[in-house]
């Protein structure tokens, strides 16, 4: 018997809509068959895929960050599988776990590929992968129109940022967890369950995405410039080294602003301040290449 699989692409992805078509004939060669089924927005995801998903042996979400973001509520509750066809503009969740961008090469992953637990973290109830941030990146989440994603691919952060960093000012936020109860003038805070964020920047340099632990990293400088001066260390994961990023570890944090701020996560603004957040461990099996599998 074949395998069984709920397909899902996000076709407004950068390349989600030329990928439907192409993963339905690839996967059925590799003798698994798709269930297909549209999705229509991303607040419709997880209930589409708990509708459908407990009679399948795996679940295959094509889309960017935020779409397989929003597909982890539905994943968590049939306890399937998920496949991961990166269509996205980052990818950064599937740079982490070493799946190739290339489509051929992604369905051959979910076709021969064993499984990993990875973490999934939250955020007042909103799941994500890779981070979420208040500040800067929340402010480029805001700018980052689908069109910009669409014209200009991964350059269209940078243009965003360009915006956001010309306004830019530091807020006053509370943080407590990891041992710590701070305030911060900050001009941005970034949670990270993940390694990758922002196109292939490194939350910190020992960060996994199965370590059970949250990193926290806060920007606490006043001159916009400066940032300029970290932005080699950012992909290295060693922004944390310098005196003004502080560095924080736990698997809980409270985050509380003067007044509401908005809280993005993988790229969509999902909520805002006061913000709680908690990883919860090894809640997803991810299909990964072979060799980066991992027996539970």
């Amino acid at each position: 018997m074949p395998r069984r699989a709920l397909l899902i692409v996000n076709t407004g992805s950068r390349n989600g809509a030329t990928a439907k078509d192409t993963a339905v004939e690839r996967l059925r060669v590799y003798g698994i068959e798709p269930k297909c089924r549209h999705c229509a927005s991303r607040d419709e995801l997880s209930p589409l895929i708990a509708e459908h998903g407990k009679d399948v042996d795996m679940i295959v979400v094509g889309g960017g960050d935020g779409t397989l973001s929003a597909a982890a509520a539905g994943v968590m509750k049939v306890k399937r599988p998920l496949g991961i066809l990166p269509t996205g503009t980052a990818n950064d969740l599937a740079r982490t776990l070493g799946i190739p961008v290339a489509l051929e090469d992604a369905i051959r992953v979910i076709a021969e590929g064993g499984t990993r637990s990875i973490d999934v973290g939250s955020v007042n109830g909103e799941l994500f992968f890779n981070v979420a941030s208040i500040g800067l990146s929340a402010e480029v989440a805001r700018t980052l129109t689908p069109d910009l994603k669409r014209r200009f691919g991964k350059l269209g952060y940078a243009v965003a940022a360009l915006h956001v960093l010309a306004r830019a000012r530091p807020f006053r936020a509370r943080i407590v967890g990891g041992g710590r109860d701070v305030g911060s003038l900050t001009l941005q805070i970034a949670v990270g369950n993940g390694r990758f964020y922002g196109g292939g920047n490194v939350v910190t340099e020992t960060a996994a995405i199965d370590d059970e632990i949250l990193d926290l990293y806060s920007l606490e400088f006043r001159e916009v410039w400066r940032l300029l001066l970290l932005l080699p260390l950012f992909r290295r994961g060693r922004h944390t080294k310098r005196p003004e990023v502080r560095d924080l570890r736990g698997q809980e944090f409270e985050i509380r602003t003067r007044r509401p701020r908005p809280v993005d996560a993988d790229g969509e603004l999902v909520t805002q301040t006061p913000a709680k957040f908690k990883v919860l461990p090894k809640a997803i099996e991810i299909i990964v290449p072979a060799h980066a599998a991992v027996e539970d």
